[in-house]
């Protein structure tokens, strides 16, 4: 039996978080003065609870220290943290996240603190109080409840080789985590971890984790979807990715009974669903196509090889035939027949999924970074332009920057193989948009079918507005 019931004190932690271009920021604040307990730590802001509602305490904290006003309706259960300091007594945290407030933080009790600044999730600053941290990473790890038991003689500063943080998944996270043996295999290569947050797309077929060492380094581990997937990501991280120096991840570790890797975490924020004044997309869009070049002649070309992969047209037309448009199938096959009487090209080493998903942008080092290269393998340089075509229809602005950043123009031959090229995708993407539930793709697919549809440019003859205008 337990030693008989106890009561404990029960605080609240404010998390408050603002997305930035690096990631996502915490509000922390420095304690401060000779009888101040922890005095010279980061903490969130928190207090105890009083003969109040919790939520009721963390909006009221949240005012006292540091000015901001929360409205109780935007605030968000985070994790709570049952924590045994060195001395003393036990006590319940309960981290809250808010995302919405009006006014700027300042330090309001200047006797109790003496700093108030935003920290990167993954870059904390120290010293830190242990609790506070350990709150901060079961966040991150998506964990609703954590154990963080001293012993005595702990600091009450922060220190990775004293990390007490215990998950305990709730009854929907078991699934977040890797396998067993995943979790070993990442632990050999770069040591404990402390936080896995399943940073996975909503698909079943491969996943994704970002995972936190024990002193705070940064690994991405991936599960692939079939041994081919990871035999050519593994290929081109150990070839000629190499060359590509700090715009992409390192190949920490690669299991191929797994198919497993660790990587090395990039910065910057996804593009996808990002937005810029133009001026900035203007910049990104030149660096792209800068990595385009980079990446196309990062090997010497080698001469054209066969037809286009028309191999697997009529499995994806079966399956996004339910969802075409009347005249789609015909101008499909129009394009596929046509296909087969297209000159080579000169083909070279090719990303596969070059699109704004995988690329990354950090703004404030004005620095470009892809990611994901399991489709990587030898072909057009044109292949890497189908699916980041998408994303300047309608700006002829962005493909000029494009264009500006790779060097030169589409030739004439190029433009045929990417219009083929485009069409196929879009089928195949339909197709497998539709089976899989990822109606972003589908949506794309259909998108790229009718502005090709309404260029109706024959292949084979001179380029009309498709590309080069970025208009339909």
């Amino acid at each position: 039996m337990s030693g008989g019931r106890h009561t404990v004190p029960v605080d609240v932690h404010l998390l408050a978080v603002r997305d930035e271009d690096r990631g996502p920021e915490v509000l922390l604040s420095r304690r401060a003065g000779a009888d101040m307990y922890a005095s010279g730590l980061w903490h969130a802001p928190s207090g105890h609870v009083e003969l109040e509602t919790v939520v009721d305490a963390v909006v009221r904290e949240t005012l006292e220290e540091t000015g901001l006003v929360v409205d109780a309706a935007d605030v968000r259960a985070a994790v709570t943290v049952h924590h045994r300091p060195p001395e003393g007594q036990a006590r319940v945290g309960i981290f809250f996240e808010v995302r919405r407030w009006s006014g700027t933080p300042r330090v309001v009790e200047t006797d109790k603190c003496d700093a108030i600044g935003w920290f990167a999730l993954d870059g904390l600053p120290e010293p830190m109080v242990a609790y506070c941290r350990a709150g901060i990473d079961a966040y991150r790890a998506g964990a609703p409840v954590a154990l963080h038991f001293q012993e005595p003689g702990d600091a009450i500063a922060y220190d990775p080789a004293a990390d007490r943080l215990a998950l305990v998944p709730g009854h929907a996270d078991r699934s977040a985590l890797p396998a067993d043996a995943v979790r070993a295999f990442v632990e050999q290569a770069v040591g404990r971890i402390t936080t896995w947050s399943d940073v996975s797309w909503a698909r079943t077929e491969s996943r994704v984790w970002r995972a936190r060492g024990a002193e705070g380094g940064t690994w991405y581990v991936k599960i692939h979807q079939s041994d081919r997937f990871h035999q050519r990501e593994v290929a081109a991280l150990r070839g000629w990715v190499a060359g590509l120096g700090a715009a992409t991840p390192r190949l920490v570790a690669a299991d191929a009974e797994l198919r497993a890797v660790v990587l090395t975490a990039v910065a910057g924020r996804s593009l996808h669903g990002a937005t810029y004044p133009p001026e900035e997309q203007r910049r990104i869009f030149r660096r792209i196509g800068q990595l385009a070049a980079a990446i196309h002649t990062s090997a010497p070309a080698r001469p054209a090889g066969g037809m286009l992969p028309l191999g697997k047209l009529e499995r994806h037309l079966d399956g996004a035939r339910p969802h075409l448009t009347p005249g789609d199938e015909e101008f499909i096959r129009t394009m596929a027949e046509k296909a087969a009487h297209l000159p080579g090209v000169d083909v070279v080493p090719t990303h596969g999924d070059f699109q704004l998903r995988n690329l990354r942008w950090d703004g404030s080092a004005e620095a470009l970074y892809v990611i994901d290269f399991e489709r990587s393998e030898d072909g057009p340089a044109v292949r890497d332009f189908v699916r980041l075509s998408d994303a300047w229809h309608g700006r002829p602005d962005l493909l000029q920057a494009v264009m500006d950043g790779y060097g030169r123009p589409f030739t004439p031959e190029e433009e045929d193989q990417l219009t083929v090229l485009s069409v196929l995708d879009a089928v195949s993407g339909i197709s497998y948009g539709a089976a899989h539930s990822d109606p972003e793709l589908v949506e794309r697919g259909h998108r790229t079918l009718a502005r090709l549809r309404s260029a109706q440019r024959p292949v084979g003859k001179k380029p009309a507005a498709v590309w080069q205008e970025g208009t339909s």
